[in-house]
């Protein structure tokens, strides 16, 4: 497994901030569900932060507002400084495509494609060309420890390796936070912690902000803070 160089300085600000965010659902019938409720989070660049809580508790309902897969229904979210305005499609395409990466629990790769290209993907909508996406791809699974298993399609590789794939993906467009929601949870407990310390190396070496939601302790314990949350609050 190699390093993979960046010239990322440390400063310090605040990646991700939220203020009084809130989060509603409203049904067809009338049932209304608050799922988050005044969350105020502030996470430092470089970061390693965990969300924990119960199944229910909204911690994947703030994964997905802070990565601007869902929106909120009250409140405000802040990305590097800048607000998050929800309904600037072509701002939260930027944001995806240069400034966050998803790292899911159930991997998400595209069964048709080996891991090679599955990393390779990401970059095609950024205008990388094909040659620079490639060497790109080759040097993250390199950094994740899959340079001999770079041509072998999902269907092929262990969960462990699967979401090694899925990693080196989520990095593919140099991002500056990785949002992953339960990503050992597929997984037996050692190939978790292997998947845990790979993460925690990558946030250290590099100073990309993690953030995580997680039932796992050990996650938790390679955090530098946890947020546990219940009942759409923040507990203190």
């Amino acid at each position: 497994m190699q390093e993979l160089s960046t010239n990322r300085k440390w400063t310090e600000m605040n990646i991700v901030e939220t203020r009084d965010l809130s989060k509603c659902y409203v049904f067809d019938s009338g049932l209304r569900v608050e799922a988050l409720k005044d969350i105020n989070v502030k996470i430092e660049e470089g970061e390693f932060v965990s969300f924990m809580g119960p199944s229910g508790s909204g911690k994947s309902t703030l994964l997905n507002i802070v990565g601007c897969l869902d929106q909120p229904s009250s409140g405000r979210v802040f990305i590097e400084g800048n607000e998050v305005d929800y309904r600037n499609s072509p701002a939260i395409v930027r944001l995806h495509r240069q400034t966050i990466g998803f790292v899911f629990q159930a991997f998400n790769l595209i069964p048709a494609m080996d891991a090679l290209e599955n990393v390779c993907y990401p970059m095609h909508f950024n205008g990388v060309g094909r040659s620079r996406q490639k060497q790109r791809a080759s040097e993250l699974l390199n950094l994740v420890g899959l340079e001999d298993r770079m041509c072998h399609l999902p269907s092929e590789l262990s969960g462990g390796e699967q979401q090694r794939v899925a990693i080196a993906r989520a990095l593919a467009n140099s991002p500056r936070i990785i949002l992953a929601d339960e990503p050992t949870g597929n997984l037996d407990s050692g190939t978790g912690r292997k998947i845990t310390d790979l993460m925690k190396n990558i946030n250290r070496e590099q100073n990309i902000s993690f953030i995580v939601t997680t039932h796992d302790p050990e996650m938790a314990r390679a955090a530098d803070k946890v947020l546990k949350l219940n009942d759409g609050t923040i507990i203190i």
